[in-house]
């Protein structure tokens, strides 16, 4: 059975961790096949702007998957701040623990990130949102406390950045993990 993605520390799902759980696979032939609003729900499982799901829905049929998943981060560069106040606004968080945070200090480390979530959305009134491929599952726990601590330090404007480009890295792969099977 394959991997949960582990593609952020946001969710969809109330009540969740990790991303919702994977819509059922769709493959590139079939993705381009999909109805317009089939189309859009796909994507905005992937990134709650709209705009960016009509953006990337636009120009069906994509020829390979690396075609698609370039409109779609072109299409997450171009977001306007209102565009991505909205996809920030359908990441909800559930900081819960995390796959594979087990042992000594783990409720503890639970209770900081609880905590750092909670000054995060304070400070920057939205959730906090990190990419977390590619980490292993004893890793994610230290990434996701250490990130929090560091860009509690960023200023507002710089932080939005950031955010911006943890939301592209986190669509990109929600969408690349929705393609991963079929024709």
């Amino acid at each position: 059975m394959p991997q949960p993605p582990r593609c952020g520390i946001s969710a969809r799902a109330a009540g969740s961790a990790l991303p919702r759980p994977r819509r059922e696979e769709l493959g590139l032939a079939r993705f381009n096949a999909l109805t317009r609003g089939d189309t859009l729900t796909a994507l905005l499982s992937c990134c709650g702007s709209r705009r960016w799901a009509e953006r990337v829905a636009a120009h069906r049929p994509y020829p390979d998957p690396e075609s698609l998943l370039a409109a779609a981060d072109e299409a997450c560069y171009d977001l306007t701040a209102a565009e991505l106040n909205e996809a920030l606004a359908e990441e909800s968080l559930s900081p819960q623990p995390l796959v594979g945070a087990r042992g000594p200090g783990t409720l503890a480390a639970h209770t900081a990130l609880r905590a750092a979530h909670a000054e995060y959305e304070r400070r920057f009134r939205h959730v906090f949102v990190i990419c977390l491929d590619g980490y292993r599952d004893d890793e994610l726990l230290d990434q996701v406390l250490s990130a929090l601590r560091t860009r509690l330090g960023n200023e507002p404007d710089e932080e939005r950045a950031i955010a911006a480009d943890e939301l592209r890295r986190l669509a990109r792969g929600r969408l690349a993990r929705l393609l991963s099977t079929g024709p």
